[in-house]
């Protein structure tokens, strides 16, 4: 099938369905409870069925869509009271991470965290988004690192899921990208002086403007 020429070599056929499917339902094309359809997406994208099963597997472990016994797929998208509890828990955990890496901060960890940054900066001039979750991600991973606590570590590697999914939400948005890097350019520079109240205050403020970017691209408000 010729269009399945145009999916990269670097995934597998079901991970780049899934990339695809992830974006309409993070960005709203598929509506929550809408079902979405396998022999449309196989006739649209030019595949056979088993890469898109593959690749609903993949978006129901995510919890983006539902499975309903003879009945098909449909799109489960995000509520305001789901985006509001995930980045409840998140800024608890992540608070309390940056402080405890404050207190147990390294030069390594202050030289790896500048070099993402860099590459964030680097990324963020050609306005090319692609790269930044991982950045991001490796980023506060440095720090989780820093806290130096194998408990705070499982929590965190229980949760990764939501908090990696939601950080690629809020890139969809190349307009978005100078605001990001300010916020982690201010998380490491209170952690190179060594100011932990400082530290604190950056990691909030830049989880409270994540989930403001996140509601603004879910098209939630304040009534749902």
């Amino acid at each position: 099938m010729e269009e399945e020429k145009r999916f990269s070599s670097s995934l597998s056929l079901a991970d780049e369905i899934a990339d695809v499917l992830r974006e309409r339902i993070v960005l709203g094309e598929y509506g929550i409870g809408e079902k979405i359809k396998e022999t449309q997406i196989a006739q649209e994208m030019g595949v056979s069925r088993t890469p898109i099963r593959e690749a609903f597997k993949q978006l129901e472990d995510e919890g983006l869509i539902e499975y309903k016994r003879n009945r098909g797929c449909f799109a489960r998208g995000f509520t305001r009271q789901d985006i509001s509890d995930i980045y409840a828990v998140r800024k608890a955990l992540e608070v309390l991470a940056v402080e405890w890496a404050c207190q147990r901060m390294t030069p390594e960890y202050l030289k790896q965290m500048q070099e993402q940054i860099d590459l964030m900066e680097f990324y963020t001039r050609r306005n090319d988004s692609r790269h930044m979750p991982s950045l991001n991600t490796s980023f506060h991973d440095i720090i989780y690192n820093a806290a130096g606590s194998r408990f705070m570590t499982q929590v965190l590697r229980s949760y990764k899921g939501y908090i990696d999914k939601n950080r690629k939400v809020v890139f969809y948005k190349q307009s978005y990208l100078e605001a990001i890097l300010e916020e982690h350019r201010s998380i490491l520079a209170a952690l190179a002086a060594g100011d932990t109240a400082a530290a604190k205050a950056a990691m909030a403020r830049h989880l409270d403007q994540s989930q403001k970017r996140a509601e603004e691209i879910y098209h939630l408000n304040p009534k749902e």
